[in-house]
């Protein structure tokens, strides 16, 4: 059975849909062809889709994405049954007032000299395409497609809706 997907051009549903998951797998091009991944901590995103994270300036995915600017984003929350990927463009921003604007202290942690840090930069993450599952959160639920896969010997269709969001160019 193909997949029927729900194409769309809003960017706040995605949004919407990563706004309080905080970290996100983010895949870079390493080497011009091997896929490199590592979690990344999101600040809030922007109302745009625009999604800003933490970075050194001289940290290994800087180097990538000085090669290819291409990165993938994968957001997960299996308590809500909420997934989402991201495929979009990162640029590197070393401007300090957004720096500022974007600091809280938790991030001191990963960034000890605080945002006054010359080694600090952002990724400004520009979303192109993005992609999410969500389902219905239900114990009961689970257990019930559980039982009539079980009983029936046949895998249970799953209701997850899955929708495209394509920002046009």
């Amino acid at each position: 059975m193909a997949d029927q997907v729900a194409v769309s051009h809003d960017v706040t549903k995605l949004v919407e849909k990563i706004k309080d998951i905080k970290i996100a797998m983010m895949t870079t091009i390493e080497r011009g062809t091997e896929l490199h991944s590592r979690p990344m901590y999101t600040s809030e995103p922007e109302a745009d889709g625009t999604l800003w994270f933490f970075t050194e300036q001289d940290s290994q995915k800087v180097g990538e994405l000085q090669q290819d600017r291409h990165v993938n984003l994968g957001y997960s929350d299996p308590g809500a049954n909420t997934y989402v990927a991201i495929n979009g463009t990162a640029q590197v921003v070393t401007d300090r007032a957004k720096i500022k604007e974007l600091w809280s202290e938790g991030l001191r942690g990963w960034f000890p000299k605080g945002s006054d840090d010359p080694n600090i930069a952002l990724l400004r993450v520009t979303i192109d395409k993005g992609e999410f599952w969500d389902s219905p959160n239900s114990t009961l639920l689970r257990a019930y497609t559980y039982v009539k896969a079980v009983i029936t010997g046949e895998r249970d269709q799953p209701s997850a809706d899955r929708q495209s969001v394509v920002i046009p160019e």
